[in-house]
Parts: structure tokens; C-alpha cells; sequence
């Protein structure tokens, strides 16, 4: 190649653990497990829209990992002698969405995938460097704007979806809003696409998706487990979130067939959180999104296997077994169930809300919505410790962040270290005996109108984005009339099961968690009485694991 891609850009610093070099000896084990091997200037060792690829470690020479290879040429990174290559896809499955082309001539340790898989579940040195590396170079590639195009207006419902799916998943993508960029009509008419086809998804491979469904994108990106379930799997477990990855991880190291499904995307309401500064474990805290996709590689290293987008809509128990009914009319069968679908957000009592959801009024504070916000005005309602952590967050983007409560005391219902927090950023205002009355705006949220709940005094405030943390209601539609409930849908469990629920157990106790259904666990924040942590959540995940193992030798002794 006369004109080798990368040729002046330095290797990056191992920032953050992203680009470490390895050993003599982390590189002689990697030696063994696969072939070295030369390579020519300009050879392409992966490409955009490979389904799947090698892992790659440099011996000598020097590889550039480029986006739009041949076209765009962005050279994201060079990594030189001693250095791997890859990120998160080598172990989710998920598709290759940058290109490696050697720059200087060398060798190369090739490493089959099925071997990377064997080394991280054995070599604990290796598998730490790996992961953390994989890690930290998806936050930097979603912090980018690199991956796959999402061209599409800031005003449509459907690209905020798709950009809050690949957000959610943790899926790195870049936005072009045809609304101020330059470049989305140029691209646009290139792919001969009209602007009311809008939004379109493109893939490296350069396969075009016009306003495709989650599930749509999920199988072109190769998201979530391949192929169908077992026709029995001994534990399904529905929802994602913290308490739904606690029972993936321990079912399935345990030994049990573990299938997980959830309707948009593993990590639940946690994923949504900036940061979680007192779960056990990270002092220096952890982003809600990076904690379930640890949870979620973990899981996976065990053999569960984790479906997206996947919704129930009907339990049904059939011939000793259960039988979750999907949306779309899938069916996943299990001996024994997992119920961890959680709450899902509470609304504003505020007229027009519809018309403004996705359009400035939003459930979640996470990277995308964070840079839609970049110099704005944004208001967060809401007083615990999601809305005190989306404040922090988005502090760092928008220009004044006013944070909202009814009550006169912020202190009462979040966190002390979030008030502290909050109480030394200047750019949090937060307004007590407040609430939102009014929303205002055209196409999209322009200001609101608050109201003191003291005084009954109104006042119009600029704000492009408002952001509702005011509590949950269970997502328990799916579960009418197969399990009891309290009088807010909340699933009962345990002890708090009354007389008349008990009839399916014959005169025996239901176990912790178990549910008026036996085989039937409910954990998490959809059960009544749970108490709404992380922490909590996680704990009841993996204790219903072992109370499925006692239920599952109970049914077969009988």
C-alpha cells in the first residue's frame, strides 16, 4: 500500500486501562492458544460488518482501526507491537463495526474467538487486562460518535427510539440530524433514500434500515442470544435489570438452562443512571450502563443466554411447566420462572404530555441524551436519588440544570452524598415546593410553566428538556390473574401472600420470593415491599436462584 492509512498518528496513551501493552509472559500464554503469523501493509484483518472475527494480538509493525475504510479512512486508533486489538462484540457476539488494516508490515498472534472465550474464563490475569481494556474502549468509542449512522430529526419519536435502543445497549453510533447537518442530505440522496424515509440506520457493511423496529436493528447488529431457545430451558428469567442479571449469572453457573429476556435492553432503570456512587465494591463509582454490561459479560461467560428485544405478554402454566408468551408470538418454556421485570417510569399529571415525550420530555438521562442537552437549559422533577444523579450528570453538558421537588427538603428522600454533591455544583439550582403545571412549545419543549405549592404563584421558565424521575408503577400486565397481587399491581411473595392465594400449594409454605404461583419467583422492584436498591435487587436475584434449586428437586421427588 503506497499510501498506508494511520501514517502520523501515534499509538493513544492507555488511558483508563484502554490500550495497555502486555507482558512477555501475558504474550508468550496468548502465543500458545493461537498462530503467529506475517502480515502485509494493507492487509485487513477484520472489517466493518463482519459478523465476527479473530482476536488479534501485535508482535511487530503497527494496525490502524479505521471507520468508513476506503471511503471516510477516520482512523480511530494505532496499535503497535504488544498491543491487541478488538473491543466488547469479540465476547457479546455483536457486529464488527470498524475495519483493521495493517499500516506497517510485521506479525501478528492470531487467536480464534473460541479460544479468547477460554482464556477469560481461565486466566484470570488475562481476563481482567482484557475486559477492562474492552471496557474502556467502548466508553470511548460511544463517546465518539463512532459505529453505525442513525440519520434523522431531533423532532421524531422514532429516531429518539432508536437512538435511546443503541443507547441502551450500549451500542457505539453516530447521529446525523438532518434538522443542522450538513452532511445528511449529501448522504441521504447518495443512498437514494427520501427524507420522509427518515430515520435510516447504515451499517458498515453499508446496508441501509428505513425506520427500521428495535428488532429490526437488534438483528442487524447482531444484539442479544443467537438463534431459539432449547424447547425447555430449567429457569426463565424476564427482565434485564439488576435482580434479572443476578439470577442469569448464578443460574447459570449454578448449572441451570438459563434463558433472560427483556423487552429493550439489559440493565433495567439502573442502566440509566450516570453514576452509582454506593454500590459495594466501587469506591469510585460506576455508571448504571457499565455495571449491567459487566453483569451481562458475566452472565454470558456462564452460558445463560441473554435476548433482546423480547416482550412478554402472558404467563401460562402448562403441563408442569410455564410457558412465557412474546409479543410477536414467540414462546420461551420453563420448568421455573424468574419474574424481574420492574417498575416502569410515572408520568407528570400535565396536559399534552404525549406530544412532548421524546420531543423534550424524557425518562432517562444517559450519554445520548446528555449531548442533545449541551449548552441548554434543563429541568429534572423529582427528589431521590435517580433524579440527584441525572442532575450531576447533566450538569456537565447543559448550561443550568434546575432540579424540581414538591416537598421542602431535598435531604428526605435522597441520599446524603448526592445532596452534598449537589450543594457544591453551581450549575444545580434546585427550587423546593415546586411542580410543573404547564409545558409550552411548537414541535419540541421550549419552556415550562412551575407553580409554588405555598404561594399558588406561576412562573414560565426557558427549557429545552425536562426530565421526570418521580417513581414507578410495576410493569405487571403480563402476570393478570396467573399471580396475586397488592392492591398498586405489585407482585406478593413469600409471607406476604395471604390465605386465599395459597391454594396451588396444596398445604405447604411458599418459599422467600416465591410467588401464589409454585416455580414462580418474583424479585426485584416488582414485587411488594422491595426495597428499590441495586444493591437490594442484585441480593434477591441470586437468593431466588437457590430457593429455584429447591423448588425444582421438590417437583422432582414428587
Amino acid at each position: 500500500m503506497s499510501d498506508p492509512i494511520g501514517i502520523g498518528f501515534e499509538e493513544p496513551a492507555d488511558r483508563d486501562g484502554a490500550f495497555p501493552r502486555l507482558s512477555e509472559g501475558q504474550r508468550a500464554r496468548l502465543a500458545k492458544m493461537g498462530t503467529v503469523r506475517p502480515v502485509e501493509s494493507g492487509e485487513v484483518l477484520f472489517r466493518e460488518g463482519d459478523e465476527s472475527c479473530d482476536f488479534y494480538v501485535v508482535e511487530s509493525g503497527a494496525v490502524a482501526i479505521v471507520q468508513g475504510y476506503k471511503h471516510e479512512n477516520r482512523v480511530i486508533a494505532v496499535h503497535g507491537a504488544r498491543r491487541f486489538l478488538g473491543e466488547l462484540n469479540l465476547l457479546t457476539g455483536s457486529q464488527i463495526y470498524l475495519t483493521a488494516v495493517v499500516r506497517d508490515a510485521g506479525e501478528v498472534i492470531q487467536v480464534p474467538v473460541e479460544r479468547l472465550r477460554q482464556i477469560i474464563a481461565e486466566d484470570e490475569e488475562l481476563s481482567n487486562l482484557i475486559l477492562g481494556a474492552f471496557l474502556a474502549r467502548r466508553a470511548i468509542l460511544i463517546a465518539a460518535g463512532t459505529g453505525v449512522k442513525v440519520v434523522g430529526s431531533r423532532f421524531s419519536r422514532d429516531t429518539i427510539r432508536i437512538r435511546e435502543f443503541l443507547a441502551r445497549n450500549r451500542m457505539p453510533h453516530q447521529w446525523i440530524d438532518v434538522e443542522s447537518d450538513d452532511e445528511a442530505d449529501a448522504l441521504l440522496r447518495a443512498l437514494n433514500v427520501k427524507c420522509s424515509e427518515t430515520p435510516v440506520l447504515i451499517n458498515g457493511s453499508g446496508t441501509v434500515l428505513r425506520n427500521p423496529s428495535n428488532a429490526q436493528v437488534a438483528r442487524l447488529l447482531g444484539l442479544g442470544a443467537r438463534g431459539a431457545p432449547p424447547a425447555m430451558c430449567d429457569l426463565v428469567i424476564v427482565g434485564g435489570g439488576p435482580a434479572g442479571l443476578a439470577a442469569a449469572v448464578y443460574g447459570a453457573s449454578e448449572g441451570l438452562d438459563t434463558q433472560a429476556i427483556d423487552s429493550v435492553a439489559f440493565g433495567g432503570q439502573a442502566s440509566t443512571s450516570s453514576r452509582i456512587e454506593n454500590y459495594l465494591g466501587f469506591p469510585a463509582g460506576i455508571s448504571g450502563s457499565e455495571l449491567a454490561e459487566r453483569a451481562a459479560l458475566q452472565a454470558g461467560k456462564f452460558g445463560a443466554r441473554l435476548a433482546i428485544p423480547a416482550q412478554a405478554v402472558a404467563l401460562v402454566r402448562e403441563n408442569g411447566h410455564f410457558q412465557v408468551q412474546l409479543a410477536g408470538g414467540d414462546v420461551v418454556n420453563g420448568r421455573s420462572i424468574i419474574v424481574a421485570t420492574g417498575a416502569q417510569y410515572n408520568k407528570l399529571d400535565v396536559p399534552d404530555l404525549e406530544h412532548f415525550e421524546g420531543l423534550g420530555v424524557y425518562y432517562a438521562a444517559t450519554q445520548a441524551e446528555g449531548m442533545m442537552c449541551s449548552g441548554s437549559q434543563v429541568v429534572i422533577v423529582g427528589g431521590g436519588n435517580s433524579a440527584g444523579q441525572a442532575a450531576m450528570f447533566l450538569s456537565r453538558h447543559a448550561a443550568r440544570c434546575r432540579l424540581l421537588i414538591r416537598g421542602d427538603d431535598v435531604g428526605k428522600s435522597m441520599s446524603r452524598y448526592l445532596v452534598n454533591e449537589i450543594e457544591g455544583r453551581p450549575e444545580v439550582e434546585v427550587l423546593t415546593c415546586t411542580e410543573v403545571v404547564e409545558l409550552k412549545g411548537e414541535r419540541f419543549l421550549e419552556s415550562i410553566v412551575m407553580r409554588d405549592t405555598r404561594t399558588g404563584a406561576l412562573h414560565e421558565q426557558a427549557c429545552s428538556a425536562l426530565f421526570v424521575f418521580i417513581g414507578a408503577s410495576p410493569h405487571t400486565d403480563w402476570l393478570d390473574g396467573q399471580v396475586a397481587m397488592d392492591e398498586h399491581c405489585f407482585v406478593r411473595t413469600g409471607r406476604d401472600l395471604e390465605a386465599e392465594d395459597l391454594e396451588a400449594y396444596n398445604g405447604e409454605s411458599p418459599l422467600f420470593l416465591e410467588t401464589s404461583q409454585p416455580g414462580v419467583f418474583a424479585v426485584g422492584d416488582v414485587h411488594s415491599g422491595s426495597i428499590k436498591r441495586v444493591a437490594s435487587a442484585v441480593g434477591e436475584g441470586s437468593m431466588a436462584v437457590a430457593l429455584v434449586h429447591q423448588r425444582l428437586a421438590a417437583l422432582d421427588l414428587a
